[in-house]
């Protein structure tokens, strides 16, 4: 069976069917999947690091020995009760995507120690992967897909792993500190915990923006989105000034040419959430928007259109290999082009 909406999700990782007996969570965020496998995993077995009631193997393991996971399914618990085997895949090898398949399906048919539970976590698994396969087929067995964190999960991270060290945010501090956060989940946590420590755990009174300003410091790619939203916005002469400044400290052209590619991404993201039905500005936030940026973001939004954006698209593709390729200077190839996403936006009335 799939498991792909958050409460179901939610639900099965604190309270797993009884008659489950298999589990396959897979995702392109490793540190997701590793967060909701240690989750099950705890569930499980009362100990998840217990050698004499868990087996962790990797694909190295079995790749090759076609028997070794099924007689790790078949084994008892030294210690008695429930038994754990853990598989976790680095990469969509098909022979041990294979096998790992062939094994959950006799499993979760019942055909080895119904006392075990099979937990395989896995990296981005494609539609055509035997594994997913027999795990969204099998009754006895859940498929969990892990997606990016929104900024609202990121949220959530935040004040979760801030809660236990007695530490929390305003809500202005978590906005911006969650704006900042990389998305892959195990970097952000470790940029949750190091705040901690800079801010101290056992602090009373939450923490303002004025309290993490000095941790997060004025960062050059501040200056970078800054000059990509005015490009966008019609504001050629700020634009201009944002990168410059940028120059100044220390940020080269190619980045210049990533930061209004990821703002074209954003309005691309936005207005295809929203052409599917979503808010203007729940497509926003989904989008990573951070709310200072908001109200600027969204008249963008309610000008620029999805052909506009497509047209735009190769320019800076072009940009982005001129850059690493011609020997131009990198940064008039970035003003440049922020000149033509600057023009563009004037004739759509911006």
């Amino acid at each position: 069976m799939i498991l792909s909406r958050r409460p179901d999700i939610e639900r099965f990782l604190k309270f797993p069917d009884p008659q489950v007996r298999a589990a396959v969570i897979y995702g392109r965020d490793l540190g997701v999947v590793r967060d909701r496998g240690h989750e099950l995993a705890a569930r499980i077995v009362p100990n998840p690091d217990d050698p004499f009631d868990v087996s962790l193997l990797t694909d190295g393991d079995i790749d090759g020995d076609a028997a070794r996971l099924e007689g790790e399914l078949a084994a008892q618990s030294l210690m008695g009760g429930r038994r754990l085997v853990r598989l976790r895949m680095a990469a969509e090898k098909g022979s041990v995507d294979k096998l790992a398949a062939e094994a959950l399906v006799r499993h979760a048919a019942g055909e080895l120690n119904p006392d075990a539970f099979l937990l395989i976590e896995a990296g981005n698994l494609g539609r055509e992967s035997a594994v997913r396969k027999a795990a969204e087929k099998a009754q006895q067995a859940a498929a969990i897909p892990c997606y990016e964190d929104e900024p609202g999960d990121v949220a959530r991270l935040v004040r979760e792993v801030l809660a236990n060290d007695g530490v929390s945010l305003n809500a202005d501090a978590l906005a911006m500190f969650v704006a900042r956060m990389p998305k892959e989940r195990g970097v952000a946590r470790q940029e949750i915990e190091r705040l901690a420590m800079y801010l101290g755990p056992g602090r009373g009174a939450p923490a303002t923006t004025a309290d993490l300003e000095p941790f997060l410091g004025v960062e050059p790619e501040a200056s970078l989105a800054d000059a990509a939203s005015d490009a966008f916005g019609g504001r050629l002469a700020e634009a201009q000034t944002g990168l410059r400044r940028a120059a100044q400290e220390g940020e080269a052209g190619p980045a210049a040419v990533r930061a209004i590619g990821m703002h074209l991404g954003r309005l691309r993201r936005t207005l295809t959430l929203a052409k599917a039905g979503a808010g203007l500005q729940e497509a926003a936030k989904a989008s990573g928007v951070f709310w200072k940026n908001e109200r600027e973001f969204l008249r963008q939004a309610r000008t620029w259109t999805l052909p506009a954006l497509d047209q735009l698209q190769p320019e800076v593709l072009a940009a982005d290999k001129a850059c690493k390729t011609t020997g131009s200077p990198d940064h008039l190839i970035a003003e440049r082009l922020a000149l033509t996403v600057a023009g563009r936006a004037r004739r759509l009335g911006l």
